[in-house]
């Protein structure tokens, strides 16, 4: 499987007519070789063999994770990497510019004096737009463990308790169950703060007759989950019920909307356009949804400025959100997977307006 992902890599050797490329940013390297440490360095040839360069913090664990790929030892990784290189008789060797840091250059380019460093930017990380089976198979475990974990504390969710205190459990009832961490700062915005897209929990108390916005998500084997549900403590007013009444509706055509073929930027306007009908354009800032995987926030993106094509095998999210300053917010967000025909939901909790 790993060595399928890295024969995604040949175009940009081919393009760019490279002897090697180097893969240094943690996710990458966890795609491409299986590592899931923080540090290392991956060498890569077209073919998709080549070699993994660690410290000795990390041999042992590269030796278990990586396959198919030589592991070694060295105390300076980027000097392991000239070496390397100059024993194969590379010129141009790859990087990954989105990355790499202006230091991390320079040493680099002091380290493999008479190669050519020629940066491969965005489009490098493409290559994990469309999800393995493998990979849907994590995706929608850690995507379920999250949601079992909010119903289970959700009755919880009550007038006096403060947003963080909520957050702290949920975040506590996501590791019970397996997660190896939070996949963010859990956001938990009630009443005023709702108008907050990101407004991560605070002290602030919870009172009767708000809405709470929670938008929380999961890690399992470096794969995310997110998902956001706005309930009702107590009773709300007609506002926000109207409100909150046409996000889930926003939220219902885009979800039913999903399909291969479809443009991100028109997938996009059938949420926002339903939610200028009725009123509330002004108050709908951020993109319709984003892509989901090893990073919390990946390609696609979803939104009017988006040039990207819906593709079988993505996996992203479907997060309208209406925001009023000074009074509420509402945001309703699953996590799809495009099939062949439109989707599936990866995140489980109904979307129908509770009230506790």
């Amino acid at each position: 499987m790993l060595k399928n992902r890295r024969q995604l890599l040949r175009p940009f050797f081919e393009e760019q007519h490279l002897d090697l490329l180097l893969i240094e940013h943690p996710v990458n390297l966890r795609y491409l070789s299986g590592f899931s440490g923080s540090e290392g360095s991956l060498l890569l040839t077209a073919d998709g063999a080549g070699w993994f360069v660690c410290d000795s913090r990390y041999t042992v664990q590269a030796t278990a994770e990586v396959a198919g790929l030589t592991v070694l030892e060295r105390s300076r990784r980027h000097e392991a990497v000239a070496e390397l290189a100059g024993s194969v008789g590379a010129h141009r060797i790859g990087f990954e510019a989105a990355h790499t840091t202006v230091t991390a250059h320079r040493t680099l380019a002091e380290q493999l004096a008479g190669c050519e460093l020629l940066p491969i930017g965005p489009e490098l990380e493409r290559i994990r737009d469309l999800k393995d089976a493998g990979e849907l198979k994590l995706l929608e475990q850690v995507a379920a463990l999250a949601s079992a974990a909010l119903e289970a504390v959700l009755p919880g969710l009550r007038p006096g308790v403060t947003e963080a205190a909520f957050a702290l459990e949920l975040e506590f009832e996501m590791r019970r169950r397996g997660a190896d961490a939070s996949g963010f700062d859990i956001i938990v915005a009630s009443g005023e703060r709702g108008a907050m897209p990101h407004g991560r929990a605070s002290g602030k108390v919870i009172r009767a007759g708000e809405l709470v916005t929670i938008d929380f998500g999961a890690v399992l084997a470096g794969y995310h989950s997110d998902e956001t549900v706005t309930v009702a403590v107590g009773e709300i007013g007609e506002e926000q019920r109207r409100v909150y009444e046409t996000v889930k509706t926003a939220h219902d055509l885009a979800i039913a909307a999903v399909k291969p073929g479809i443009s991100c930027r028109d997938l996009d306007a059938v949420a926002r356009d339903h939610i200028a009908a009725q009123g509330y354009g002004d108050y709908f800032g951020h993109g319709l949804g984003h892509g989901v995987g090893l990073d919390i926030h990946e390609k696609p993106v979803i939104s009017p400025r988006s040039d990207a094509v819906v593709a079988e095998g993505m996996v992203f999210t479907i997060e309208p959100g209406i925001y009023l300053p000074g009074r509420c917010g509402v945001r309703i967000e699953d996590t799809v997977a495009v099939t062949a025909d439109g989707c599936r939901l990866l995140t489980r909790i109904d979307k129908g307006l509770k009230s506790l």
